[in-house]
């Protein structure tokens, strides 16, 4: 069979992630240290854990409705007013989604259609472009830089804007980059885009790890709660990646097409997650705090020891990412990387992998234990020396 007639073309242009081939390589090696994959290394808490068990001994195991539980919807929206001052009905505007990821799926193809043009500042995380183009649209990556602290600015999303324009991606705070949004400059983004049509999908998945300055929504500005689709989810503030747990905010008519969507796609999420993240959000601030805090810990001394090194590198105020620039070297990201891997055994991700502007960068990621980032930071001496 002819496969290249058959598979869609649309598919047939997706590149495979560049973070996988590192972790290909890492499968081959003892004792090698993983600073690649972007996930919390703590355990779900165990009263998180103990809930969903509880569910499964009470039986709970048929599907809920498809918006997800009654008493999870409530949840977010009373811990989204709480946290972040967002104001969402928990019958018309919360769907419950598998992971964040489906939730930026869902949004992107209720709102696109073929020919439409979305802005998506770069570095960010691997998803948005791809997904773009399967719903037909075309992605318009717009190059953040370290200067400006890897924030987007009003002059650039300005000069990125064409009749064409439908969706602004707002990945903060961000994946690689650790980078945030400020009120200030939320209000920068907002003063252009009201009196438009264009819509946002703010991914705030990492919405309560946060250094120093607490999240702000877009969706708390005015005239931006009406075109805003708030993803949220349990992934990284909870240690809960495996649970799959996102969610979808948004007026009720975005939803409504959002919901028919995820209908046919999902039918619901897991119910087992479900009851555990009822617990995440009425009982786990504590957690929340303890792990952020942990975090922090680690944010500043892997800054400390790049700079100690000699790397120039931003100081991350979000995620739990830092993004050194290489440049130096005269050796390009993936060339950097792929050395460092086989040379020290350590595994850090190049910044091409998050695409436009990544070039001449590292991902490292620190949501590993102090022991492994001072034997990490010991090998990258060792190698950045020999260099």
């Amino acid at each position: 069979m002819d496969y290249s007639s058959i598979i869609s073309k649309n598919a047939q242009t997706l590149q495979p992630s560049a973070i996988r081939r590192f972790f290909d390589i890492l499968e081959e090696m003892d004792d090698a240290i993983s600073l690649g994959i972007g996930e919390p290394d703590f355990v779900t808490p165990w009263h998180i854990r103990d809930a969903g068990i509880r569910s499964l001994e009470k039986g709970f195991t048929k599907y809920t409705g498809n918006s997800g539980l009654t008493r999870l919807r409530q949840t977010i929206a009373e811990y989204q007013q709480r946290r972040f001052g967002l104001s969402y009905d928990t019958n018309s505007e919360i769907i419950v989604t598998v992971g964040g990821s489906e939730g930026i799926d869902i949004a992107c193809r209720a709102l696109l259609n073929a020919g439409d043009e979305v802005i998506v500042p770069t570095p960010s995380f691997v998803c948005y472009g791809p997904i773009a183009t399967m719903c037909g649209a075309t992605p318009v990556f717009v190059e953040t830089k370290a200067e400006n602290s890897f924030r987007l600015t009003a002059d650039e999303l300005r000069a990125a804007i064409t009749p064409k324009t439908k969706l602004l991606v707002l990945p903060f705070p961000n994946n690689p980059t650790g980078a945030i949004m400020e009120r200030q400059h939320l209000e920068e983004i907002a003063e252009i885009l009201r009196g438009t049509d264009i819509c946002i999908v703010s991914d705030e998945i990492y919405s309560e790890l946060t250094y120093g300055k607490r999240h702000v929504s877009i969706a708390a500005l005015d005239g931006m709660r009406e075109r805003t689709v708030v993803v949220g989810g349990f992934s990284k503030s909870h240690a809960m990646t495996g649970w799959r747990m996102g969610y979808v905010m948004a007026p009720p008519e975005i939803t409504s097409a959002m919901l028919k969507i995820h209908q046919y796609g999902i039918m619901s999420a897991p119910t087992t997650s479900q009851y555990a993240a009822i617990e995440a959000y009425r009982d786990g601030d504590k957690d929340v705090t303890e792990m952020r805090s942990e975090y922090d810990r680690r944010r500043r001394m892997l800054f400390d020891g790049l700079l100690d090194i000699g790397l120039d590198v931003f100081e991350p105020r979000g995620a739990f990412y830092m993004f050194p620039s290489i440049k130096k070297f005269g050796l390009s990201s993936t060339e950097f990387c792929e050395r460092f891997l086989r040379e020290e055994k350590v595994a850090v991700i190049p910044g091409t992998a998050f695409g436009l502007g990544g070039e001449g960068f590292v991902r490292i990621c620190y949501a590993v234990s102090v022991d492994s980032l001072r034997e990490a930071l010991v090998r990258l001496r060792r190698f950045t020396e020999s260099l």
